[in-house]
This record gives C-alpha cells, sequence and structure tokens, in this order.
C-alpha cells in the first residue's frame, strides 16, 4: 500500500460520513429505548436533529464544495468520490427521518398518557383557543413579515434552520409562492394555563393563521419548512493575513456564513407543488429534500416540565469529593498529591476554587490558560479578570474558530481584555484545541507551580453533562512543558519540544505510533486500549491494524466516527469497538498502552482523527500517579463490560447491543453515579490531618 500512490487497503475500513451517520442511528436508538424515561427520549429525538442538522451544515457542506473544485478525488477510508458520498448520504439519511417521525409519534402517544400533551390548534377548546388566539395576536402578529413572490417581490434570503409557514397561493389561475418566518424572538411553543403539561407548537400557530394572512388568495398547499445552509466556513485564508484585526475579520465570517448556499431542505407534512417551487428557487435537487412528520426543530423538548418526575432520569448533582478539604486552600492539596477530578461525576468546583484563590492569592504571580468553549456564564472568564484586576499576569489563548462558538469567544475575548488580561489568538491554520491552566506561585524557595490538562472545555454546564477528566498537578516537568507550551504560542512556534507532554501537531501522532510500535514488539504479550470520541486517521488505524496482525489485544472506545472495522479476519480480528450513548455523553479521550508495571495512561484534548493529530494544536498528559493510574485502569474495563448502553461495532458495520455475560447488568455511567469515585477511607483521613498540619505551618 502507498499512500502517495494513493493505494489503500479498503478491506478493515469504512467512510467517514457513513459511520457518522451510524453514530447518529445509536442516538435515535436511546430516544426509541422503552427504558429511557419518556422526557429524556424525547430530548434524546432532540439531540439526534441537532447532529443531523450540523451534519448537512459541516460535513454536506464541504462535500458539496469539494464535489465542485475536485470532483475526482477519492477519501482514503471508502474510497468514494464527493458526489458518490453525497449519494449515500442522502439515501442513508431518508429511512432515520423516517424513523425519526416514527419514533417521534410513540413518544408524544406515550407522553400525553403521562399528562405532556402537543395540542394541534384546530383541537383547542374554547377556553385554550381564545387564550391562543389571544396570544397570537399581541405577541406574534406584530412581529410577522409575510411576503409574495413574484416579479415586484423576489425570493427572500431564508436563514439557516430558520422556520418558515410557506404557501402556494391561487390568484386566479396563477399560483405565487407565499412564505412567512417564525420570528425567532419569540418562544418555540405555548403552554397553556391550568394545563400543566399541554402547549401549543409556535409554528403551529402560525401555519394555522396562514390562511387569513394571504387572504387575498386561495391557499392551495401549506407547509411548515426550513432550509440549511452549508456552514463550512474557511477561516485561515480569511483570518491568517497580516495587520488584520482577527476579532473583526471573525465576525465578518459569522455575517457570510448566513449568506452561504443551501444544502437541504426540509417539510413538516406532504406539499408536492410547494416542493418543487421551492427546490427551484433555492437551486436543490429533489434528494436533497426531505418530507417529515416529526417537527423540524425539536429544542423545545428542553423547556417541557412536568410534575412526575419518573417522565426524566433521577436528579443528579455532581459531588464534591470527599477526599478534598474544603478549608484547605486548592494549591496546598494540590502540591501534596496529583489531583483527578472526573466530570460529572465529580462537580467543577475544585477546579473553579484553584482559579479563585489563586486570583486572591499575593503570592500567585501569574495564570496562563487556553479557552476553546465555556459556559454563557463562564465562573472560569470571571476568576481569569478577576486575577487580572489584582495585578496577576493573565495571558488567555482563545481559540476564535470554535465552530458555532465563534460569537460567544469573540465576546470573552473583549472582555479578558477589558480587565487587563493579555489575550493571544490560535497560530495560523491549526486551532488551538488543548486545554492547560498554568499557575505559577512565587515562594521562599522560588517558583513552584500547578498546571491542570483536561480532557474537556473549561465549561461549566457541559461538566455537568459530558464525562471529562481534569488532572492537575505539581510536576515540575509538566509545569516546565507548560511554560514551554505558552512561551510557544507566543511565538507561534508550533514544532517545540517538551519532556512530558505530548503537543500535537509536534509530538502527538509520531509518540503515538511509537507507543503502538513497542506493544506489536511484545506481540501477544501487548495491549492497546484508546478511549476516543472518533477514529478516522489512516495512518493510525493502519497502526493499529498492524498490531492486531502482530497478536497485540487492541481495545477502542469510540462514541461516535470509527472508520476502522474490527474483526476482519487477517487484518483485524485482535480489535474490538465499543460504543456507549447513554445519560451523559462520554467524551474523555484516554490512551492506554501496556499492562502492569509497563503501563503507560495519558489524557489528552485529542481525538484519533487527522485534524486533531496534525492541524490542530493538542494535548496529552503522562498520568503517573499510581493510584490514579489504578482508578483509571479500572473504569476502562467497567466501560468495556458495560452491557446496558454499549453496543459493539461488527465486522460488517452494524452496532449490536453487547450481549450479557450472565453475571447480570453492568452500566458504567449508573455505576459511578451510585458510587462517586473516592479514595480509600482511611487514606482520606490521613491525608486530611496532612494538609491540614501543613496549612498550619505556611500560615
Amino acid at each position: 500500500m502507498s499512500q502517495a500512490a494513493g493505494h489503500w487497503d479498503l478491506s478493515y475500513t469504512r467512510n467517514r460520513e457513513l459511520s457518522w451517520l451510524a453514530f447518529d442511528r445509536r442516538v435515535l436508538e436511546e430516544a426509541a429505548d422503552p427504558a429511557v424515561p419518556l422526557m429524556e427520549r424525547l430530548r434524546f429525538l432532540s439531540i439526534f436533529t441537532s447532529n443531523l442538522d450540523e451534519f448537512f451544515m459541516v460535513r454536506v457542506g464541504s462535500l458539496t464544495d469539494l464535489a465542485i473544485v475536485a470532483p475526482d478525488s477519492r477519501e482514503n477510508k471508502g474510497g468514494l468520490t464527493p458526489a458518490e458520498q453525497l449519494g449515500r448520504i442522502y439515501d442513508a439519511v431518508r429511512p432515520l427521518v423516517e424513523q425519526r417521525d416514527r419514533v417521534y409519534r410513540a413518544v408524544m402517544d406515550a407522553l400525553r398518557e403521562r399528562g405532556v400533551e402537543e395540542l394541534p390548534y384546530r383541537e383547542l377548546k374554547d377556553g385554550d383557543r381564545e387564550y391562543v388566539r389571544s396570544w397570537y395576536k399581541e405577541t406574534m402578529r406584530p412581529l410577522l413579515t409575510a411576503q409574495i413572490i413574484d416579479p415586484s417581490h423576489p425570493f427572500p434570503h431564508l436563514k439557516n434552520k430558520v422556520l418558515y409557514a410557506a404557501a402556494v397561493l391561487k390568484d386566479g389561475e396563477k399560483r405565487r409562492l407565499g412564505i412567512v418566518g417564525v420570528p425567532e424572538v419569540i418562544p418555540p411553543i405555548v403552554t397553556l394555563p391550568g394545563r400543566p403539561g399541554a402547549f401549543v407548537r409556535t409554528e403551529e400557530i402560525l401555519a394555522h393563521h396562514l390562511r387569513k394572512i394571504f387572504r387575498i388568495y386561495r391557499v392551495e398547499e401549506q407547509a411548515v419548512v426550513s432550509v440549511t445552509r452549508n456552514a463550512d466556513l474557511s477561516y485561515d485564508e480569511a483570518m491568517d493575513q497580516e495587520d488584520l484585526d482577527q476579532r473583526a475579520q471573525m465576525a465578518k465570517l459569522l455575517r457570510r456564513r448566513e449568506r452561504l448556499a443551501p444544502v437541504r431542505l426540509e417539510m413538516q407534512g406532504e406539499a408536492p407543488v410547494l416542493r418543487e417551487m421551492l427546490l427551484r428557487r433555492l437551486r436543490l435537487r429533489p434528494e436533497q429534500s426531505y418530507a417529515c412528520a416529526c417537527p423540524l426543530v425539536l429544542k423545545y423538548a428542553y423547556r417541557l416540565d412536568s410534575p412526575d418526575a419518573g417522565l426524566f432520569y433521577p436528579p443528579h448533582t455532581p459531588a464534591y469529593p470527599t477526599w478534598l478539604d474544603r478549608e484547605t486552600p486548592m494549591w496546598d492539596q494540590i502540591q501534596q498529591r496529583d489531583v483527578l477530578l472526573f466530570y460529572p461525576y465529580h462537580a467543577m468546583q475544585p477546579f473553579l476554587d484553584l482559579l479563585r484563590q489563586s486570583a486572591r492569592d499575593p503570592a500567585v504571580v501569574s495564570i496562563q490558560m487556553t479557552i476553546y468553549r465555556v459556559a454563557s456564564k463562564s465562573a472560569v472568564v470571571k476568576h481569569l479578570c478577576a486575577a487580572a484586576e489584582n495585578g496577576k499576569e493573565v495571558t488567555v489563548l482563545v481559540e476564535l474558530r470554535a465552530r458555532f462558538d465563534e460569537g460567544n469567544n469573540i465576546t470573552w475575548a473583549k472582555e479578558l481584555e477589558e480587565a487587563g488580561c493579555h489575550v493571544i489568538y490560535g497560530p495560523p491554520g491549526y486551532k488551538c484545541h488543548g486545554k492547560i491552566c498554568l499557575i505559577t506561585r512565587k515562594e521562599k524557595g522560588g517558583l513552584s507551580y500547578v498546571t491542570q490538562i483536561g480532557t474537556g472545555n473549561y465549561n461549566e454546564k457541559t461538566a455537568a453533562l459530558y464525562t471529562d477528566f481534569c488532572l492537575m498537578t505539581a510536576d515540575r516537568s509538566v509545569a516546565a512543558d507548560g511554560v514551554a507550551f505558552f512561551q510557544n504560542m507566543l511565538i507561534g512556534d508550533l514544532r517545540g519540544g517538551y519532556e512530558k507532554l505530548l503537543v500535537a501537531p509536534s509530538s502527538l501522532k509520531q509518540t503515538l505510533i511509537r507507543l503502538i510500535d513497542g506493544e506489536i514488539a511484545r506481540g501477544e504479550r501487548g495491549r492497546i486500549l484508546l478511549k476516543t470520541n472518533a477514529v478516522t486517521e489512516r495512518e493510525l488505524i493502519d497502526k493499529l491494524a498492524e498490531a492486531s496482525q502482530a497478536g497485540v489485544r487492541v481495545d477502542l472506545i469510540v462514541r461516535g466516527i470509527c472508520c476502522l472495522v474490527p474483526g476482519v479476519p487477517g487484518k483485524t480480528e485482535n480489535i474490538a469497538v465499543t460504543s456507549i450513548v447513554g445519560q451523559f455523553l462520554e467524551h474523555a479521550r484516554i490512551y492506554c498502552f501496556g499492562e502492569g508495571s509497563l503501563r503507560q495512561i495519558y489524557l489528552s484534548s485529542a481525538d484519533i482523527m487527522t485534524r486533531n493529530q496534525e492541524r490542530r494544536v493538542e494535548i496529552a498528559c503522562p498520568v503517573e500517579s499510581p493510584e490514579l493510574r489504578d482508578f483509571l485502569s479500572d473504569y476502562l474495563a467497567r466501560t468495556l463490560a458495560d452491557n446496558v448502553k454499549a453496543r459493539r461495532l461488527q465486522p460488517d458495520g452494524r452496532y449490536l447491543p453487547a450481549e450479557a455475560d450472565g453475571t447480570g447488568e453492568v452500566s458504567v455511567q449508573r455505576f459511578y453515579l451510585d458510587h462517586p469515585p473516592e479514595l480509600r477511607p482511611t487514606e482520606v483521613k490521613r491525608r486530611r490531618r496532612r494538609l491540614r498540619d501543613l496549612f498550619r505551618r505556611r500560615t
């Protein structure tokens, strides 16, 4: 096989886009699972829909562009051209949309029996109808902008994923198109007074009034419609010019995104004449349109409430680790031992405490940090601003190119600068996706450090929803690498050397290959276990196949895309792939090589994807505490043993539920919900005494 010649062995790989659709099918299966509480099933339908929206905006959008500029190019996992990929995608999506319709009807029928009911406008009775009619007149109607399409009224710009009510209007023998948008400033549902759980969707109210809006015409057909636009912006060409304000350029790019070409038309309901008119205006082909019975936007699922607690997952409050002492500064506790937080079973609060205390500590001289995505009301940003205002040197690398968070990051960059922080941006051509925070303190014996490395974002909201790890260490070698990292980022050096940290694009992929080679050399005694969100990187896929052929036992825990097909005789028969889709989004990345005393474990921000390994700034940090390595090994073993939410990828590309082995149900997420990760009780008491003695001596 020659990469240069483009000759790839496709017998154990599959197309990335089709693998992604297989992942979204697993999300849809959660919505169909009767063991999942009903309201959570509706939310999984919302997640499936949002995932599919982003897939069309980004992946279908980029393939549409590629089909124009490089129509004969072939991707290296399935050997397909852009046009062939698009054809396969359109064929694969249609049955998923049909399945979503069936699941939606089943979920809403079941919810109705439990007191949560979506009411069509035509079924409203007496007081309810009057209430909704009054709401329409006072809240919606003044904001409507209805338009007909004729020579005097050009076809309007339909915004990305905004809902519109559209109609075919008859004026004598002439047909016209009428369009009116659902105002974006009004809520997606109207709840009915005195009827907990009863609601009407806003677009349903608008659709009912369409005949009155276009009263001088006869409405022949009508439907609620939505257009999905290409959102695959090319940042680098526009942003990497010298002497340009990157924030201003990003704001300009975001405005451009709204005008990019359509890639999909969705319609709720069947309206063949209307569909043909819209396709012609949007310059889309029939295979790019989808008729749905399910609402086109389901985000309102998170607004619905019910007094019936059985409709939801049991409430979960992340725990403050019992082995950490709230009365002792986090700095002192980390100096004694590496601290590992496991979100969402642990609260993010200990890390926030570290930032807050450091911002106030007179001995702390600097805080350096990367930001990719943060919460809309970010305590992290608040503490960084407070540190700068208290005279600390605060350097923040803000990645403006975090897709769909660009606007938020522009706002945060301004706020950080106004507080006195030194704000820099990701280097040209490379998004900074790595998660690192370095805090420096001046003490009598010189400088001391705490370095935090994360597998996920500094986002309080997602820390309660995603499984991620936050490692805080006083290791001076890791701190030295942290110092070097920020110095390199300040001058745009992507090839700097590091002692312990693996940093993409300089050393991460190369080290992973070397570590896999080490296991290959051990043959049947070799062991590789990788937990990641996606596996698409061709060179690493081939290296893992080589390990399998050498007899190495390889387990991949991959939530989403996996282009490596396991179990192919003579190629990947020693590789198993597990995927878990459950209450929490599996987000942590862990690389584990070897077993026992030879075991090496890294926590990382990087997936096994070409973009993460070669075109982003990423970080992986070794876990050197034996106690933490043991915990992570146990966690990985529990994940592989899951037979409740786990699915195993088959050689034919299907995902099948993991089979129980007769020992009962095993759910890794449920285990840690019931048993928040703890140290041994005797160790907790001993360590607390040592920490308090240390703090008293220092103060």
